[in-house]
């Protein structure tokens, strides 16, 4: 082993001791502030409210009742429903269970693909300078398009549904998240390190994957968890106007829809679906702003 391949590999095992003291500083930070740590509990406690379904639901979310149609919350007719019936007698905690099950599934796998496939276009325009041009072009055309654009062409090509709806926020998220990466790893590209790692001889793909994405991850991953919230609220949006789930399928924007002709009679039924998306989206802003604060090293000071 050479001394310049031997000061790299140092180098790099120094920075992951660093960036593992980085990531528990940044985890104390968030539970000292505390509208971060009711954020981050909040969503431990939905996420594993929407994992645990299956398991938790007092009912079976589409097993209907007419008898119980539009039942109130604490109504005589549906003591055992916590949160009343729906137009059709179903358990509306039942459904709010499935139905976060739904939501945070189509959004956690839209921002997983899209701001992957975001992340690389970036991560590539930034280090290959030949392909910059050619990528902030096709990205300029996407920013160009509004986001429920894409859930009404998809939807046109490929027809309603979960999966063409999970399409069109995947789609939607990749131009943003683009930008950011690049914008990350430009400055990643100015470093000595890089530079070293050329002198050694490591390829594109070593560089790319041990030293550039390595070191964009956190500003990437920070934009990625504002990101959740957005795609929730347009999934939620995109479901609202039918282009999503279809029923019987528990989607709290869906349910949200389907409740909206008895506002005046029964407005749990639309309401509750709301709080719902209000809270995760919230939750998702609120831990990232405290993620952000707490990686980015200006704002520590």
């Amino acid at each position: 082993m050479t001394d310049a391949t031997f000061n790299l590999q140092s180098g790099a095992d120094q920075r992951a001791i660093a960036a593992l003291r980085r990531k528990n500083a940044v985890w104390r930070r968030i539970l000292r502030d505390p509208p971060a740590a009711t954020a981050a509990l909040l969503l431990f406690v939905i996420v594993a409210a929407a994992v645990l379904a299956p398991w938790i639901a007092p009912f079976d979310p589409y097993s209907n009742n007419m008898r119980l149609r539009l039942c109130p919350i604490g109504g005589a007719r549906c003591p055992d429903f916590l949160l009343g019936a729906d137009n059709q007698g179903r358990d509306m905690l039942s459904r709010i269970l499935f139905g976060l099950r739904a939501t945070l599934g189509m959004g956690v796998t839209a921002v997983v693909v899209g701001g992957g496939l975001g992340a690389l276009i970036g991560l590539s325009a930034a280090y290959f300078k030949r392909l910059d041009q050619p990528l902030m072009r096709l990205i300029d055309v996407l920013l160009s398009f509004p986001s429920i654009l894409f859930g009404l062409a998809i939807a046109a090509v490929l027809g309603t549904g979960l999966g063409s709806l999970v399409i069109a926020l995947s789609v939607a998220a990749v131009p943003s998240i683009a930008r950011i990466a690049r914008g990350a790893a430009q400055s990643i590209m100015q470093q000595e390190y890089m530079e070293a790692g050329r002198a050694v001889g490591l390829g594109d793909t070593a560089l790319i994957w041990r030293y550039l994405a390595l070191n964009c991850w956190p500003t990437i991953l920070i934009y990625m968890t504002l990101q959740l919230g957005q795609a929730i609220l347009l999934g939620a949006a995109l479901s609202f106007l039918g282009l999503g789930a279809q029923p019987p399928t528990a989607e709290l924007g869906s349910m949200a829809a389907d409740g909206r002709k008895f506002l005046s009679i029964a407005p749990h039924v639309s309401t509750i679906p709301c709080a719902a998306i209000f809270l995760v989206v919230l939750a998702f802003n609120v831990l990232g702003d405290a993620l952000r604060d707490a990686l980015d090293p200006k704002l520590r000071q």
